[in-house]
């Protein structure tokens, strides 16, 4: 039941999106805005619409945060068709909207605010970590650590999920009456876990809210909860199937995990000594 479930992994997540689109606002603009910058201005041009330039440096950009990450490659001409298509499309759009006085919008200019923060934070992010990879002994100090603090076991356990705690109890009464424990599942729970009899599979307590993983880690194989477990989600009677150790992953399985987080530590660093050294006042 994935709706119980937490990430064992924290990933870093530094993706540039939406420059293209604060350009094109940019350069949509007339005359006494904003222009476009330095860069895309000195960058040959891939199209003119109605005299205003989209220079190769937007379509790259655009290119880029249309892969989000992926392995950059080359476009067959088609593809740079369709790119190009849209990037006029938007260009022409993004300067009637301009000409419609949406950028004096409240909502829209403080999305473009939030905009330019995003692309403005995440450059200086990838200028902080540049020359800042993760060397060896950083990398198996993160998975030593790691490993030393993840579950060495995985439970298989079967649940049935009701919405207050008389029918939790209402349902223990007929468990312990001799009900079979799937076939209660089936016709009580509110899981979608209930086509299974309640069947969770197999899983680590790191990946459970506590609360149920707490019960879930005190139950004996075979074993149900005596009292209804209250989580957020409702109240859980639980049964115990068994238990396995937990063969940890081999670093090399699990370096890029590992790297993504040594990087986002180093990151948390910065972003939390800038803190430090800054007056923040929360109004709200």
């Amino acid at each position: 039941m994935t709706q119980f479930f937490r990430s064992p992994w924290t990933l870093v997540s530094i993706v540039a999106a939406g420059a293209v689109t604060l350009s094109a606002c940019n350069k949509g603009q007339q005359a006494g805005a904003p222009a476009a910058s330095d860069v895309a201005a000195a960058s040959p041009a891939v199209a003119i619409v109605n005299g205003t330039p989209i220079s190769k440096a937007d379509f790259d950009v655009y290119v880029k945060s249309l892969l989000q990450g992926k392995p950059q490659k080359e476009l067959t001409p088609e593809e740079k068709g369709q790119v190009l298509d849209e990037l006029i499309t938007m260009q022409l759009v993004s300067t009637q909207a301009v000409k419609d006085g949406l950028e004096k919008d409240p909502d829209v200019a403080a999305r473009l605010e939030v905009l330019r923060m995003r692309v403005l934070a995440d450059a200086e992010s990838q200028k902080f970590l540049k020359g800042k990879e993760p060397t060896d002994a950083e990398l198996h100090a993160e998975y030593d650590t790691a490993i030393a603090a993840m579950d060495k076991t995985e439970y298989h356990a079967r649940h049935i999920l009701v919405d207050s705690k008389e029918k939790a109890e209402a349902v223990i009464k007929k468990l312990k009456g001799g009900a079979k424990f799937e076939d209660v599942a089936k016709a009580e729970s509110s899981d979608n876990s209930k086509n299974n009899g309640g069947d969770l599979g197999w899983f680590t307590l790191a990946r459970m809210v506590k609360p149920f993983g707490d019960a879930v880690k005190g139950l004996k194989k075979g074993e149900i909860t005596p009292e209804p477990v209250q989580t957020q989600f409702g109240w859980h009677v639980i049964q115990l199937e068994d238990t396995r150790d937990v063969t940890p992953p081999p670093f090399d399985q699990v370096k890029t995990q590992v790297t993504n987080g040594v990087i986002q530590k180093k990151l948390q660093a910065y972003v939390e000594d800038l803190k430090k050294n800054a007056k923040i006042e929360k109004k709200m």
